[in-house]
This record gives C-alpha cells, sequence and structure tokens, in this order.
C-alpha cells in the first residue's frame, strides 16, 4: 500500500488546523544524502549511516538521524564523526544520484505551482496560493506532496506551513524529520516570541553574542525591547531587521528559480590548509576583491555565500542574505566570517575557498535604495 492510501484512510483530522492565509511551504528533505542512500540499501534503515569519503581528510555530507543522536552533522571532519559514532556504516557519495533524485523532488514542486524557490538540491520555498482552488487547502498541498515524494521518490521530506518565507523555514526544521508543521497567522507571534534569538534569520554568532550581552536570549526580548535600543546596538539596518521578525513581518516573495547574477573570487590553495587563521585571511581577501568588483560594476548585492572544498574534493556552500544591499567589504567579509565560523570546521584541511554576492541590483533598484 503506498504512503498516499495509507495517508486517505484516516489522517484528515491532521489537516485541521487553520492554515487560512499559509500560501507559503519550505520542504525540506531528510537527511538527503542519507536517506537517497538508503533507497538502494534498505537493509540499513534504522542504522547509523554516514555518507562521506573514507579518507582521514573527509568530511561528513550527511548523516542519519540515528547517527546524528551521537552528536555527527555535516561538515563534520569524518575522523571526529567515527570517533563520534564508531559503529556507523560509512557510504562514499554518489552525487550524479542526488541530482537525480533532486529533480524528481523538484518535479513534485512543479506540478503544484509554477512559484517555486528551490534554495539547494533537496530544500524550496513554495507559493501555493494559486493552486488552493484547484488543490485544496495549503495544508491538505502540503501534504499531497509528502506522499508524492515518499511513493514518487522513495524518500521523506519535512514540510513548514505558514504566512511567510522565514515562519514556513522555521516550522520546517521543528517538524523534522518526515513531519508538518503548521504555524496559524494568528499563532505567529507566540510561535517566535518563545524561540532563543539564535532562530532569527540574520543572527549569526557574532549578533548573538551581542544580544546576549543586553541580555536578550528570546525573540520575545527582541520584541519587547525599544527599536531605537536595538538599532544603536546593533546597527540601524540589523536592528530594524530583527525587530520586524521577531513580531513575524517578512514581506519576502517567493521568487521561482532563474538566472543568477553574481559576482564572485575564490582561491585554490597551492597546498591543502589547516589553519583557520589562513582560512580567514584568505576570506578578507577574496571578500575586498568581491566588493571591489561590485562598486566596479555598479551594482549591490544581498545574499554572500562563501564555497569550500575539503581536502577530498568535496565542496560545500553556505549563504546568508543581509538586511539590506552592500558593496562594502567589510560587511561581506563579517558574513563570510561568521558562515565558516558557523561550519566549526576545526582543523579539516582545505583545497579552496571562495567567496559570492548575489541577489544583484539593477540600476533601478539601487536608485530607490539611494545608493
Amino acid at each position: 500500500m503506498s504512503r498516499s492510501q495509507l495517508h486517505r484512510q484516516g489522517a484528515d483530522d491532521r489537516l485541521s488546523g487553520d492554515d487560512t492565509g499559509c500560501t507559503i511551504l519550505h520542504v525540506d528533505m531528510d537527511a538527503f544524502y542519507a536517506s537517497v542512500e538508503l533507497i538502494d540499501r534498505p537493509e540499513l534503515r534504522g542504522r547509523k549511516v554516514i555518507v562521506g569519503g573514507e579518507g582521514g581528510r573527509s568530511v561528513v555530507l550527511s548523516a542519519t538521524y540515528e547517527a546524528r543522536r551521537d552528536g555527527v552533522h555535516s561538515a563534520m571532519p569524518m575522523s571526529r564523526a567515527r570517533r563520534l559514532s564508531p559503529t556507523a556504516v560509512v557510504i562514499p557519495p554518489q552525487h550524479h544520484r542526488y541530482a537525480e533524485v533532486s529533480r524528481g523532488v523538484m518535479e513534485v514542486f512543479r506540478s503544484v505551482t509554477p512559484y517555486v524557490e528551490p534554495l539547494s538540491l533537496d530544500e524550496a520555498f513554495l507559493d501555493v496560493a494559486g493552486a488552493v482552488r484547484r488543490l485544496g487547502r495549503p495544508t491538505r498541498i502540503a501534504q499531497t506532496i509528502r506522499d508524492r515524494i515518499a511513493d514518487e521518490q522513495r524518500i521523506t521530506c519535512s514540510v513548514g506551513v505558514a504566512a511567510t518565507k522565514f515562519v514556513a523555514k522555521l516550522a520546517s526544521g521543528r517538524a523534522k524529520p518526515d513531519g508538518l508543521l503548521v504555524v496559524p497567522g494568528a499563532e505567529t507571534v507566540p510561535f517566535l516570541h518563545a524561540l532563543p534569538v539564535g532562530a532569527l534569520w540574520g543572527v549569526g554568532e557574532r549578533t548573538e553574542e551581542a544580544l546576549h550581552r543586553l541580555g536578550l536570549t528570546a525573540v520575545a526580548d527582541i520584541a519587547h525591547t525599544p527599536l531605537g535600543t536595538l538599532r544603536r546596538a546593533l546597527g540601524d539596518a540589523t536592528g530594524t531587521h530583527l525587530h520586524e521578525l521577531s513580531w513575524g513581518r517578512d514581506p519576502r516573495p517567493v521568487v521561482p528559480e532563474q538566472a543568477e547574477k553574481s559576482v564572485g573570487a575564490e582561491e585554490t590553495f597551492a597546498t591543502d590548509i589547516d589553519d583557520p587563521d589562513v582560512v580567514r585571511r584568505e576570506l578578507l581577501r577574496l571578500s575586498e576583491r568581491v566588493a571591489a568588483r561590485l562598486r566596479s560594476a555598479g551594482v549591490l548585492g544581498r545574499t554572500v555565500v562563501i564555497k569550500i572544498r575539503f581536502a577530498d574534493f568535496t565542496t560545500i556552500t553556505r549563504s546568508r542574505t543581509l538586511a539590506e544591499h552592500t558593496d562594502v567589504a567589510r560587511v561581506v567579509y563579517r558574513t563570510a566570517g561568521d558562515l565558516y565560523a558557523a561550519l566549526g570546521l576545526d582543523r579539516a584541511r582545505l583545497r579552496l575557498v571562495g567567496v559570492r554576492v548575489e541577489g544583484l541590483t539593477d540600476d533601478d533598484v539601487r536608485e530607490r535604495l539611494g545608493a
């Protein structure tokens, strides 16, 4: 019996929450690389499985939730993952297989709505406002997507349903693994206010430390702090941004995938590097180069991306969207540095690092920003 048939047998009570106006979905595959590997190795289901290279300098690409309970996470050096989870089965990655399954997942999304904004191979935002008349309430659409991905791709996903992208992404994270969480419009603020400040989009390690120094540990604390205080402590842009988010205000639309305009630079080291200070200096140099190119081109960018290639040629990217557009080197570097610090790579050996700025303005947008 298929998952969708099982769902129809009695899960209607799960769809009874008030999802009025909650037309933004964030859909995220569960432990994607590991789950894809288990499609062809069902005997490993329920066991600790790590996807990554076998060499001592390799890093973890993905891990099953059983292995995660031992403290294993993506981007961790494989040597440390093996110490934390010595009984785990290690599987080398098959990137062509992940791309194949990802294409199937995205086809499911686009059969529901043309408004699909992929964030990576295994997650995307969807705006289903135009699909409600045809397919039913947002929660039912979300459950249909989960059923189809399970039946057609044989992996599971978690879905957040909300009125904004920010809250939908938080909801999908809370629903993991293999879950669905609706945050009704009327419950958005209570949902947010119970979360730690680190849950807010744009709060990196340094901003979190600054908030803690102010005695602000929960989102509710930010919401009830005068805006002027936040601006003085964090800067006008960041203070305003976090204040808006703390009250659930996020006007960003779902932007369908299109050719990405970006400015970037990267450096391949002559020998593999395992010194974080050297990496940070290189990130600074690359950030300065990227900012200079932005200014030369007369554009501003809003999303900072770092690229990390490990000694075994495994490559990962991490990104953060800023509260406002910029062409300032120190802003690009601060964000790139925060993204690198958040990876917690310790002494992992790196072959290449890169910095890229995406979400570039055109001249009209630049004029509206007053730049």
